[in-house]
């Protein structure tokens, strides 16, 4: 399977149905992609023991790494076959701890997209709605 004659949302689709691997990230951050059309992304998340800082608390690298993870994707939704892109600002508001050893849900979405740069945003949540973290990115696309 050749990547460059996919379509960034044609990746992310054979990923889902595990005709190719999710990408090693997916194992270190506990993440699974589980929707994606033109435009949005959505991922399960999970953190565990792994994530802790020094006060016993889920890191906000995890936060970070997430919030990366799924406005990039929510931008590769877009990517023609061949282009790739790359994260050049990440903006993150961490509003409450993210819970150890729950699932939650991760949500990135496309706001913006020029011939250089993409723009989206992207949100962590519980099953409720209740929101951990948010954030938005600046992508430049690199053809």
């Amino acid at each position: 399977m050749s990547f460059d004659k996919m379509t960034g949302l044609e990746i992310l689709q054979a990923m889902m149905a595990g005709k190719i691997p999710a990408p090693s990230m997916a194992e270190t951050m506990p993440s699974k992609l589980v929707f994606a059309e033109e435009g949005f992304v959505r991922f399960l998340v999970r953190a565990d023991k792994r994530h802790l800082n020094p006060m016993g608390g889920v890191h906000g690298g995890f936060s970070a790494t997430i919030l990366d993870s799924i406005t990039g994707c929510a931008v590769q939704t877009l990517m023609e076959p061949g282009v790739k892109y790359s994260t050049i600002n990440l903006e993150i508001k961490m509003i409450r701890p993210i819970p150890l050893d729950q699932e939650l849900i991760a949500e990135g979405t496309m706001i913006n997209r020029s011939r250089r740069l993409a723009v989206s945003e992207g949100k962590i949540m519980d099953e409720d709605g209740k929101i951990y973290a948010a954030g938005s990115a600046t992508c430049m696309i690199l053809s």
